[in-house]
């Protein structure tokens, strides 16, 4: 993966955010971050009781069949606009 150092640059990064972003912009940095380091999803969606990982899984699954240079692109981009 050619963004690698770039996206290992932007992970470091989200650490230092000086305020928290708001829950859409969290999951989507969870969902690109999940398919750049692991791939597709798999396994079952949780509980409609469990809202935060069913939360989490959807806005993982949306980007599903992405390939990691996107994902880690679209990563770095949505760090670099919350500074």
């Amino acid at each position: 993966m050619k963004n690698i150092e770039f996206f290992d640059a932007a992970v470091k990064k989200s650490k230092m955010l000086s305020e928290r972003p708001s829950n859409k912009i969290l999951l989507k940095l969870y969902a690109l971050y999940k398919q750049t380091t692991v791939g597709d999803i798999i396994g079952k969606r949780p509980s409609g009781f469990d809202f935060k990982g069913a939360a989490k899984y959807d806005a993982w699954e949306k980007e599903k069949g992405k390939n990691k240079e996107k994902t880690a692109s679209e990563y770095i981009e949505l760090i670099n606009s919350l500074f």
